[in-house]
């Protein structure tokens, strides 16, 4: 069984080395653990440094930039949908340490955007006067899983979670949607190609910094989801919507990665990697998770 040290220092059991250390078992951190790991961990959207970014966004080539606000566009307009869209799990808490901790996640969700805000106004130059301005034109790169996904799917397990806080069922639909699939397959995937790509060529640093503290949080938001999933995994039945969730939406959520003119199946890169690197490395994070859970990858009929 893995150590309280090393689960503080991993958070994300999608991220743990040695599979070995995977089950059912593990103890987890608890929401209580999490919410003192996020007062430990708080940072500022508006002092990191993008004094060199602009620059350095001006040496990449169109269609690197293209590439590159494809993407970070899902994650701008992805961060407001959950903000706004938050607030059902919030209520939908079991006891004060869940609730403690599920209301860090909801200001998280609000800091990456406001992040994400400042980088756009400041760096590609989005000059529209307001958030909701420069918002509409990064949704012009969105695609239509993306739509689907966070317009229609969030929006709605959101909305039956406001309408009956207590239904477990909307809840579990609601984690796995948004922490076992938008944050597990969809940000840290993009952040960790992204984060790469960048690092290694030496540029846009305020932009690495910045992601590399919103994929430590999101990390974090993993965690509770891991662990709440675990503790419902217990009951077959539970266990059994887990799957049939995850059955339902991961086509939508694969949907989501591939760039446009591009269709699910099709071979192509992103940030110098191919889509099939991307898949191997957020397939084995979700299945790490999964073990941990207690239930499998749904089975294709």
């Amino acid at each position: 069984m893995a150590t309280l040290l090393e689960l503080t220092q991993q958070v994300d059991p999608g991220t743990v080395a040695d599979e070995g250390k995977l089950g059912r078992d593990v103890q987890l951190m608890t929401p209580q653990q999490l919410y003192e790991l996020w007062e430990r961990q708080h940072w500022a959207s508006q002092t990191v440094d993008l004094t060199r970014d602009p620059d350095d966004w001006a040496t990449l080539t169109d269609a690197e930039r293209e590439e590159s606000l494809w993407t970070l566009s899902s994650f701008f307009v992805g961060e407001e949908r959950v903000a706004t869209q938050f607030s059902g799990l919030v209520m939908a808490y079991e006891d004060e340490q869940e609730e403690a901790f599920l209301t860090t996640q909801q200001v998280d969700e609000a800091r990456h955007m406001q992040f994400f805000d400042r980088w756009y106004r400041e760096v590609p130059g989005y000059g529209d006067e307001s958030i909701s301005g420069r918002l509409e034109l990064a949704r012009r790169d969105v695609s239509d899983a993306f739509l689907e996904l966070f317009d229609g799917v969030l929006v709605d397990a959101g909305k039956r979670l406001i309408d009956d806080p207590q239904d477990v069922d909307a809840k579990i639909d609601y984690v796995v949607t948004y922490h076992l699939l938008i944050e597990g397959v969809l940000a840290l995937t993009g952040q960790h190609f992204m984060t790469d790509y960048f690092e290694k060529r030496g540029i846009l640093p305020g932009f690495v910094e910045g992601f590399t503290k919103i994929s430590r949080d999101e990390h974090r938001h993993v965690a509770y989801g891991t662990w709440f999933l675990q503790q419902k995994a217990r009951d077959e039945r539970h266990a059994k919507r887990i799957q049939d969730r995850l059955a339902e939406l991961l086509p939508i959520t694969a949907g989501v990665l591939v760039p446009p003119g591009k269709q699910l199946g099709d071979d192509y890169t992103f940030m110098g990697y191919t889509n099939q690197e991307q898949a191997e490395w957020s397939f084995a994070a979700l299945t790490r998770r999964l073990k941990v859970i207690g239930v499998g990858l749904p089975v294709p009929v």
